[in-house]
């Protein structure tokens, strides 16, 4: 299936936006810092989209839940053009499977980017005021806050990336099989 170029380059358009659409629900998740120049991008690259559905569709809480059906939508129109092109035919309810765990697999590989780009700059620019390291820093906050509750440092050193790259990694291994 991913061997045609065509679907490799649908897919990738679509993870791409994707990504994006994440990034924004996960932004307003950790409450990010929307004046960031990177934060702006986003979201001027998701509202032609998201404004329309937040008329329809209200938050719950600190959920954004247009993000998220958007994030959802953009997954399941992935889907089906891959597997209409694939020439597989299936049942509503694989979609729906494949469109929800799809999109959480996104979420955790966009959570294993950010945590591994959060490493890499605590060891060559500590403290960085560039506006992608601390938008990095701020997604990652809510992450390593949660696992040193179950984790405390020893001694100044900080164990809880391994912890969750681990369980990230173990998270989509499981998810894999039904992601797109």
């Amino acid at each position: 299936m991913t061997s045609d170029p065509f679907v490799f380059l649908i897919k990738t358009i679509a993870n791409l936006y994707l990504f994006v659409v994440l990034l924004r629900l996960v932004l307003q998740f950790s409450r990010a810092d929307f004046y960031n120049p990177i934060s702006q991008g986003i979201v001027k690259a998701t509202s032609p989209l998201l404004l329309p559905l937040r008329k329809i569709i209200p938050p719950i809480g600190r959920l954004d839940t247009s993000c998220l059906v958007l994030a959802l939508a953009v997954q399941l129109l992935t889907t089906v053009i891959i597997f209409m092109m694939a020439g597989f035919s299936t049942t509503p309810a694989h979609y729906a499977i494949f469109t929800v765990v799809g999109t959480l697999y996104h979420l955790l590989d966009l959570y294993f980017w950010a945590l591994l780009i959060s490493v890499i700059l605590s060891w060559v620019a500590p403290g960085a005021s560039h506006p992608g390291a601390m938008l990095v820093g701020q997604i990652t906050a809510p992450l390593y806050k949660a696992c040193h509750r179950v984790i405390p440092t020893l001694g100044g050193l900080d164990l809880s990336p391994i912890f969750l790259f681990l369980v990230i990694s173990l998270l989509k291994q499981f998810l894999a099989p039904y992601a797109i």
